[in-house]
Parts: C-alpha cells; sequence; structure tokens
C-alpha cells in the first residue's frame, strides 16, 4: 500500500527554534514526539533562501536559475513537470494549501506585476499541476495577517477567514481530511507562512500574549552576538512557531483520528531561515527587508523532521543534507524513481546510513541581495559574490569575488570572516574548486572566482 505524504512547510523558520535542535522554551511537543519517533536531520539546509525560488525547487526538483525563477516575483513556467504531475502519474490526489508564490510577474522590486495574481485567484494553468483540491493565495502576506484574511478555492472562490492565520489555514486542510474517503493516497501540502514578518506591518504576528508567554527566551549565539532587531521581536516570532506546532499537532490527530496515521509520511521543514537583521549590512548587499537571503547559517539552516513508513526509530542524522533533495524524496516514498530529472538524492539512504562514497557538502544559490553562490562543508562555510551585479536582476556571473569563509569549528556563530586571512589561502582554493564543480552541476557555466580585492 502506498504511504500517504504530507508535507508540512513554514517559511522563514530557524531550525533552533524547535526543541529537537536545543530550543529551551516549550515550543515544539509535537515536533519533538515526531523527532523521537522518526528521523531528525541535524544539518539540513536550503539550497536558496528566498521564499519564491526554494518554492520553485520543492515543486521540480531543479535549481531555480535553470527555471528561471531565480528570485521573487518570478512565475514557474507552465511547462515544467512538477511534484503534482509525478504524483498524479502514480495515482494520487494532490491537495495544496496555504501560500504558493510561484504564479506573478514583477519585472521591478516596486512595480506593479505584470501578471499580478499576488491578491487575485491563481488560474489552473499557474498551479503547478495541482488540480484538485486548491485553498491558496499566491502571495498569502498580500491577503491577509496574523488574524484574518482569505485564501481561492479550486473553482476561484474566495475563501475568507477570521482568526489566528496558522489555524486557519491549517482548519483548510483539515477540511479535506474530513472529506478524504481514501480511494487514492494523498500528498497533501500545508504551506504556512509563518513565521516569516508581515509585510504591511513589518513585524511578526505571533498570536496574542506571545510576548508575556516567551518573554524568557534565550537568543541563539548569532543573535546574541550580532544584535539586529531579535531582542525585541523574538518572543513573538516563537509566538508564530508555536502555533505551527499546535496546529501540527491537531493534523496529526486528525490522522490518527480517521485511522491514517500509521500509513502516512509527515514531513516537517521550513523554506530558509532568518537572521533577524544581523547579516547583509555590507556593501555588496542591494538592499531589501532583509532578514535572508544570505549564506550564513541563520538563513540556510533549517529543521527537517521526517516520520512514518520508513523512517521510524529515533534517528539523529549529523550528515549534511540539502532541502533541494525532498522532491526527489517525496517520489521515492511514493515508489516513483524520477533519476537524474531531479537534482539532490533520496533522504532516506542517508537516514538508513547508506552514505559510502557521499559528498558531505551542500550548495546554495544566493539572490536579491547579491548574486552569490556558496558552500558548506563540515568544517567550512565559503561564499562568493558578484560585486558588480544587481542581485535583483541579474541570476548568475561568470566571474565572482571571494566574499565570505568561516571556521565552523573555530567559529560556530560565524563572526570571523576569514575571506582574506592568508593563512587561510590553501583552503579557499580547494573550496573555490568544490564551489566551481557545484555551480556547474546546476548546470551554470563554470565562473571564475577571485580574491578580495581583486575585483574586475
Amino acid at each position: 500500500m502506498k504511504p500517504n505524504i504530507l508535507f508540512y512547510f513554514s517559511d522563514q523558520q530557524r531550525a533552533d527554534t524547535l526543541g529537537c535542535y536545543g530550543q529551551k522554551l516549550e515550543i515544539s511537543p509535537n515536533a519533538d514526539r515526531l523527532a523521537a519517533e522518526g528521523v531528525l536531520f541535524e544539518e539540513a539546509y536550503t539550497a536558496q533562501p528566498v521564499c519564491g525560488p526554494c518554492r520553485a525547487i520543492f515543486q521540480t526538483g531543479r535549481y531555480p536559475t535553470e527555471l528561471g525563477c531565480w528570485r521573487n516575483g518570478l512565475p514557474l513556467p507552465p511547462h515544467v513537470k512538477t511534484l503534482a504531475d509525478y504524483f498524479r502519474e502514480a495515482g494520487y490526489d494532490t491537495p495544496y494549501v496555504g501560500k504558493w508564490h510561484l504564479a506573478s510577474r514583477r519585472q521591478e522590486r516596486l512595480s506593479v506585476p505584470t501578471e499580478d495574481y499576488e491578491t487575485r485567484a491563481v488560474p489552473l494553468w499557474r498551479r503547478g499541476g495541482y488540480r484538485g483540491f486548491w485553498r491558496a493565495a499566491d502571495v498569502l502576506e498580500y491577503t491577509s495577517c496574523g488574524y484574518g484574511g482569505y485564501v481561492f478555492d479550486e473553482d476561484g472562490g474566495k475563501r475568507e477567514f477570521d482568526g489566528y492565520r496558522v489555524d486557519c489555514i491549517t482548519d483548510f486542510a483539515l477540511e479535506y481530511l474530513d472529506g478524504y474517503t481514501g480511494e487514492r493516497p494523498f500528498f497533501l501540502t500545508v504551506s504556512h507562512i509563518e513565521p516569516h514578518h508581515q509585510n504591511s506591518r513589518l513585524r511578526y504576528d505571533g498570536p496574542d500574549g506571545s510576548a508575556e508567554r516567551f518573554a524568557g527566551f534565550e537568543l541563539p549565539g548569532d543573535l546574541e552576538a550580532l544584535g539586529g532587531d531579535a531582542r525585541e521581536t523574538y518572543a513573538a516570532y516563537l509566538g508564530c512557531c508555536r502555533s505551527l506546532d499546535d496546529n501540527l499537532g491537531r493534523l496529526i490527530a486528525k490522522l490518527k483520528e480517521k485511522g491514517l496515521y500509521d500509513n502516512t509520511v509527515i514531513v516537517f521543514a521550513s523554506d530558509h531561515g532568518s537572521h533577524f537583521g544581523t547579516r547583509n549590512q555590507d556593501e555588496h548587499c542591494r538592499g531589501s527587508d532583509d532578514c535572508k537571503r544570505s549564506c550564513h547559517s541563520s538563513c540556510l539552516k533549517v529543521p527537517l523532521i521526517i516520520c512514518g513508513p520508513g523512517f521510524s526509530g529515533g534517528k539523529r542524522v549529523r550528515d549534511l543534507v540539502s532541502t533541494a533533495s525532498l522532491p526527489k524524496t517525496f517520489l521515492a516514498m511514493a515508489g516513483v524513481d524520477v533519476g537524474d530529472a531531479m537534482i539532490g538524492e533520496n533522504l532516506k539512504r542517508v537516514a538508513d546510513g547508506d552514505t559510502a562514497g557521499r559528498d558531505n557538502t551542500v550548495f546554495a544559490q544566493i539572490s536579491e541581495s547579491r548574486v552569490g553562490r556558496c558552500i558548506r562543508t563540515p568544517e567550512y562555510l565559503y561564499s562568493v559574490c558578484a560585486p558588480e551585479l544587481d542581485g535583483w536582476e541579474a541570476s548568475g556571473s561568470m566571474y565572482y569575488i571571494e566574499d565570505f569563509l568561516y571556521d565552523l569549528k573555530k567559529d560556530p556563530y560565524e563572526l570571523v570572516n576569514l575571506a582574506a586571512d592568508p593563512t587561510y589561502k590553501e583552503i579557499r582554493a580547494r573550496l573555490a574548486g568544490k564551489l566551481v564543480e557545484k555551480i556547474v552541476e546546476a548546470g551554470e557555466p563554470a565562473p571564475e572566482i577571485r580574491p578580495q580585492g581583486n575585483g574586475k
């Protein structure tokens, strides 16, 4: 029997908000129980710390530079084969709930979209192959706030809600499960926007009372050292995260009530993290509402828990993995082998310890704040950028300069940039060679990488 799959993911959530990743406050009891029952990936990283491009990867298993979706405001090409297409071919139902962010087109940062579905119903041909149950908005933060708003259904009808947004988006997912008859297995996506800041208010819309409830927080090491706006906003951010966990618990309870839990794989992840205004304060940053869009672990490291058939035993995987592998992994759960049609790897093999000969390196593309590329190994984080290019206008470059190098064993919070340190010259050269390999694997031309101070 093919398993059901529930992909439950958040937006802009750091891994260290969860107890199973070290959070001391009781933020994630339900996710922590899943981790204790299933598999927790301790070192999971996004391949693109921007909402739209990361979602393009999630839907296609291809790099956003290949798709033409390398920044926000660029729609998913309608001809690209997606997860929904593969799952329908495999006999699955493909309900989708929440934030989509892959339909509208913006030519410039602040211009009116030339294809505008940001506050309108996304037409069928812009839904990436999802043809059934649909309760979604293209840019959910434009159709709603922390309390109240609307999404659209599969017929384009407006579905208004009045209540805390995480609760209401979960209500739509519960609507699907309440009507589920079991005729086909399902791949259910629940795409929350929390804890992403509310654009219209420039703040985190945590549930009422979050500031008092989570006032006893301890900042993660990087935020404690660097400041940003975390001291003022972290309690509300944690309130969002706790609500996400409470609603994960509601879905788990419904799966158990309907007798579906034992045959459902639950995947909990986020698209990217948040640096709370502590990074991208340098001369290469092109400016934005920036709390992501960086190579730093605060942006790239995300929670990743998989629990269900094939993923059990309370394992903690220490190998570095990329969430770019999720599409291939989802399809493998359904018995679909896509081979080289998707990037990444089947994470079940990593969870099972089948790692012989595996390259324990993750790669990411950076856009909007800069045109950048980076790799992470167990020892180092190495990033390059194209200083003359605008990260909103250009997707890549034929030359880069070294931007950051961190020795992670000595400097786990990434506070000392070694990109100009002569004692690390050979290490940088080795990492540059590895990074070029990854850039080429992503379908881009091999660039030249130059030292700092040796720009074009």
